[in-house]
C-alpha cells in the first residue's frame, strides 16, 4: 500500500475513485479444486467493487485438504474392456479403475501396448 496513509484517508480516496470496499466477516473460506480444497480459517475477507466488478481480497491461516475423488466404473464400460482385450470381468474393472476409469488407456495396458 502507500506509506504514511491513514486508513480513513486511503478510504476516502479510494472512494472518490469509484472504489467501495467492505469487510465481511467469515468464519472460514473454502476454495473447492479437483483434487485439493484450500481452507483458510479466521479469514479477513474484503469486497472491492471496481468499475462494476467485485473481488475479493482473502488472508488469514491456510491449509490444504486432498479429496478422495472415487471412479464410478459402469458395467457397460467393465464389458466393453472385457470384449475388446478378451479378458475376465474382473481383469477388466481393475484396468479400468487403474487407468481412473479411461475406457482405451485400460484396453492398451492390458493388451500390452
Amino acid at each position: 500500500m502507500m506509506p504514511n496513509i491513514d486508513p480513513k484517508t486511503l478510504k476516502t480516496m479510494m472512494s472518490r475513485m469509484g472504489i467501495k470496499s467492505n469487510e465481511i466477516p467469515a468464519m472460514r473460506v473454502i476454495i473447492e479444486g479437483a483434487d485439493k480444497d484450500i481452507v483458510i480459517e479466521n479469514p479477513q475477507v474484503i469486497s472491492i467493487e471496481a468499475q462494476g466488478t467485485v473481488s475479493f481480497q482473502v488472508s488469514g491461516d491456510v491449509s490444504e485438504r486432498e479429496k478422495n475423488v472415487k471412479i464410478e466404473i459402469s458395467d457397460d464400460d467393465v464389458k466393453t474392456v472385457q470384449e475388446q482385450a478378451n479378458v475376465s470381468a474382473e481383469k477388466a474393472r481393475e484396468a479400468l479403475e487403474a487407468s481412473n476409469g479411461d475406457i482405451a488407456e485400460a484396453i492398451m495396458s492390458l493388451k500390452g501396448g
